[in-house]
């Protein structure tokens, strides 16, 4: 049987040289690997007391509606600034050049809402942060992060502190 991590295709120099990107959309084009990694996924969630699911735009909307699916649950999308149609709440947050905003939903996450947040990588984290940032302006208590995978070289965790985070495949370096 296939691990995970049997489903990632890896390429080197890319986007510049010494990076090796991971390659996500080779376990998307594997009906088993897909399986195995909304499953994997899933799994972290098993004793999880939840409300709703947020999933950051747009790997995480890949990965988190297959599981609020399964789970029964809510979902909640996060999306770039501009792209909801209701009131929506905005926070902006760091890039490696620049910065760019994230917006959900004013009315998507109640007071009191238990929170899971599902992306696909987590990086340097300052996504995620932003998601938190929002869910709790509304009220939301983030209980879970959950990622299918982690570059730890880049730090991410270390903008998630205090929060519960998990990751089905853990890569060291960037």
């Amino acid at each position: 049987m296939k691990k995970i991590e049997d489903y990632v295709r890896s390429i080197p120099d890319f986007p510049e040289p010494g990076i090796i990107f991971r390659d996500v959309t080779s376990i998307l084009n594997d009906a088993d690997g897909l399986a195995l990694a909304i499953d994997s996924m899933d799994a972290l969630l098993k004793d999880v007391d939840y409300d709703v699911i947020v999933g950051t735009e747009s790997r995480g909307f890949i990965f988190g509606v297959p599981i609020a699916y399964k789970e029964h649950k809510p979902f909640v999308p996060v999306r770039k600034k501009g792209k909801l149609p209701c009131e929506t709440i905005s926070q902006e947050y760091d890039l490696e050049y620049g910065s760019a905003t994230v917006e959900m939903h004013k009315d998507s996450i109640k007071p009191g809402e238990r929170v899971v947040i599902i992306d696909d990588l987590i990086a340097t984290g300052g996504t995620i942060e932003a998601s938190i940032k929002m869910v709790e302006a509304l009220g939301g208590k983030v209980v879970k992060i959950v990622f299918l995978m982690e570059l730890s070289g880049l730090h991410g965790r270390d903008r998630l502190k205090g929060y519960d985070v998990a990751s089905v495949i853990c890569y060291e370096g960037k």
